[in-house]
């Protein structure tokens, strides 16, 4: 049934893949955040996590990528307020939330969403992550199968091979680092550690994630794997296995975008997107 997905989902690009620009070679402005969700920050897990919620209906937790912060969801959570209660949030030591001396960990930050999903009295959630944050998503299926409906897993890698080879000095992904550090600084508790932080960062990319076959065979939700066409960081044959090896996994390469897809073609991102919460 998941597998379906892929081949009837070209019917709904069709209307809307007539770009003439190259996208992916954009990094479209970081979207304000949704002045009607509410915000809080919840005691978990040793830490200060920053998060919001808006909507009401089955609920959909966003996590944001490496370096950056719930913010850059704002238009995706535009898209499902209307029919989902939506939680947004700060993954430790990103954005608004703090951090503790422990290392940087995809366990460590899945156990966190965890804690905030048992804090506001949500059993059960549907996963949308970017980069980081689909690894955590994988990292939730594989770890919390109780916790976790479905997983859309945008721009991951589950080894670190999986990753390309000088990505930092992409064009497009070294304005992206500019402009994190002077979010981190306007955002964080520790505006001046920006370096630090992406020094510790970088350490847990060099090293993790590194799940075997096995791993990623015991993933019983529906997982759908996308990425955009022109990704800047992570090889496109790795994308392919993660969908070819996860049981059941649907497929989805999104034409001319990259990374950052969900900034550069939203109308795009979020057909996908709830196509696939919303499909049976």
């Amino acid at each position: 049934m998941r597998r379906a997905f892929f081949a009837i989902f070209p019917l709904l690009l069709a209307p809307i893949t007539a770009l003439a620009d190259p996208l992916w070679q954009t990094l479209p402005p970081t979207p304000a955040p949704v002045a009607e969700a509410r915000a809080g920050h919840a005691a978990v897990n040793g830490i200060s996590l920053h998060y919001a919620t808006i909507g009401k209906g089955s609920p959909v937790v966003l996590l944001h990528g490496g370096l950056s912060n719930s913010d850059y969801w704002s238009a995706q959570v535009r898209a499902l307020a209307p029919s989902h209660q939506v939680v947004i949030v700060d993954s430790r030591g990103h954005g608004r939330s703090t951090r503790d001396a422990r290392p940087y960990g995809y366990d460590l930050m899945a156990d966190d969403v965890v804690a905030l999903l048992t804090t506001l009295k949500i059993r059960k959630a549907d996963i949308v992550g970017w980069s980081d944050g689909a690894i955590i998503g994988l990292d939730l299926a594989m770890r919390y199968p109780d916790r976790v409906g479905k997983v859309l897993a945008f721009a991951a890698n589950t080894v670190t091979s999986g990753v390309q080879g000088g990505v930092e000095k992409n064009p497009t992904f070294a304005r992206f680092i500019e402009r994190a550090g002077k979010e981190y600084a306007r955002l964080s508790t520790t505006p001046l550690e920006y370096d630090a932080f992406v020094a510790q960062i970088s350490h847990m990319w060099e090293t993790q994630p590194n799940w075997t076959d096995a791993q990623l065979q015991t993933i019983k939700a529906p997982v759908l794997v996308v990425d955009g066409d022109h990704d800047e960081a992570i090889k496109r044959e790795h994308t392919e296995y993660i969908a070819a090896t996860i049981p059941g996994a649907g497929l989805l390469i999104l034409p001319n975008v990259s990374h950052f897809a969900f900034l550069q073609d939203p109308a795009l991102f979020n057909a996908a997107m709830l196509h696939f919460l919303n499909g049976k």
